[in-house]
């Protein structure tokens, strides 16, 4: 791949060049000079958009495609189209598919289905067979085979000792664990945050001490067994204090949070629309508060979109019955640029690689080209023609939002949108 990207704003602040305009010549999909006018004589395709600006390609820790088993939500091919179209270079794609990924030969199937893309799949193998919560799955031979990490999808880990024993046992290998942060027992049959709102509407409430009695317990059997822990999707206040206290303590821990669970309070769910059933349940105004500045200063390690496709027959049903999640690629970077900087939202979705395996890839000469181009100024509604999902379950539509992206350049490819 041979281009010459046109009067570009770098915001990369591993490169020399960060918050800078520049041309950037690539050839063979390496950087070969970065300058403020670079002459085209070997007539390279040009790249150039209105206002465009670029930055290190973006990654999501969380995203479901339905593949294999449940094609009628997504496919991976759709999915990864729909991940380039949105900014993001690598996704890491959970196990909550029908079989569940929970093998060496389910892993190489993931694999082989994003080979040749511009986006990279990750895969997560299921940290229990079936996610059943019973036995641990083939942890070693996942990861021999290319799984970044261990998660059963929203479904937590009940007995503490498997737990402790999937900690110990993949701390062999470097392996992630992965725990979705909720007590069963204490959540119930909650279908929203339990509050003033879940009391007004006659809902079943999942109450904050449901996700913080897990973090603790969890913390507790990170630091007696050791190994790599990662927490996704938290949603408390109090989450953030404990997992702050942890990292004090030099646990081997990190987080994330979904972004929905940054933007909207559960105070939205008063017409009962289920775009706003997710898992964890949106909270209220003050723990949005506390998450918005734990990103801020690194408590919370990364954002995901926590993009989970869902076909029209398990959301267009009664809120009780609906099932949980929402997609969430589309909107991801206009979404959190209504929250912060447009430096600090391309920090927030570049940041989290390293504990999924993956390399930083600085915007300098001499690097292979894996950027996501984008303009973050322009502004909109988010509406269904901005959905690419085969599934419409769309929590921000409607939505006020901030930037559009132009597509991503990695892999040696290119994927750009119009």
């Amino acid at each position: 791949m041979n281009i010459l990207i046109k009067s570009a704003t770098i915001l990369d602040s591993k490169s020399e060049f960060h918050n800078t305009t520049q041309d950037l010549l690539v050839e063979n999909g390496v950087i070969t000079q970065i300058a403020s006018n670079i002459k085209n004589p070997k007539n390279y395709r040009e790249i150039a958009f209105e206002n465009l600006h670029i930055s290190q390609g973006w990654f999501d820790s969380s995203v479901c495609f339905g593949e294999p088993g449940f094609e009628e939500r997504d496919t991976i091919k759709n999915g990864l189209k729909t991940a380039a179209a949105s900014g993001f270079t690598a996704v890491a794609m959970n196990a909550n598919s029908n079989p569940v990924i929970d093998s060496n030969s389910d892993i190489t199937f993931v694999n082989s289905k994003g080979a040749h893309h511009p986006v990279t799949l990750l895969p997560i193998g299921a940290l229990t067979e079936c996610s059943k919560g019973e036995h641990l799955a083939e942890l070693f031979d996942m990861n021999t085979a290319g799984a970044v990490a261990f998660y059963d999808y929203k479904k937590p880990i009940n007995n503490p000792n498997l737990l402790k024993i999937a900690l110990q046992y993949a701390s062999n290998f470097g392996g992630l664990v992965c725990s979705f942060p909720q007590e069963n027992n204490i959540a119930g049959h909650g279908v929203m945050n339990e509050h003033i709102t879940s009391t007004t509407l006659g809902l079943k409430g999942i109450p904050a001490l449901a996700e913080e009695l897990q973090v603790a317990r969890d913390l507790f059997l990170l630091e007696y067994a050791g190994g790599k822990l990662h927490i996704p999707t938290i949603s408390t206040a109090k989450s953030v204090a404990l997992i702050r206290e942890a990292k004090k303590k030099k646990l081997d821990v990190t987080c994330s949070v979904a972004i929905h669970n940054l933007y909207f309070t559960d105070a939205v769910l008063t017409d009962f629309n289920t775009h706003f059933k997710v898992l964890p349940p949106l909270r209220i105004q003050s723990d949005v508060d506390v998450l918005i500045e734990a990103v801020k200063d690194g408590t919370i390690d990364m954002v995901t979109s926590d993009h989970n496709p869902m076909d029209i027959e398990h959301k267009k049903i009664e809120f009780d019955h609906a099932a949980f999640g929402t997609i969430g690629l589309e909107s991801a970077f206009a979404a959190l640029q209504t929250i912060f900087t447009t430096k600090k939202t391309i920090d927030v979705l570049t940041r989290g690689k390293s504990r999924f395996g993956l390399e930083q890839t600085p915007i300098n000469i001499g690097n292979k080209l894996n950027i996501t181009l984008f303009n973050p100024d322009l502004r909109y509604t988010f509406s269904a023609k901005h959905i690419l999902s085969k599934s419409k379950n769309a929590i921000f539509e409607n939505t006020s939002l901030k930037g559009s992206v132009y597509g991503i350049i990695s892999n040696n490819q290119m994927a750009l949108n119009n």
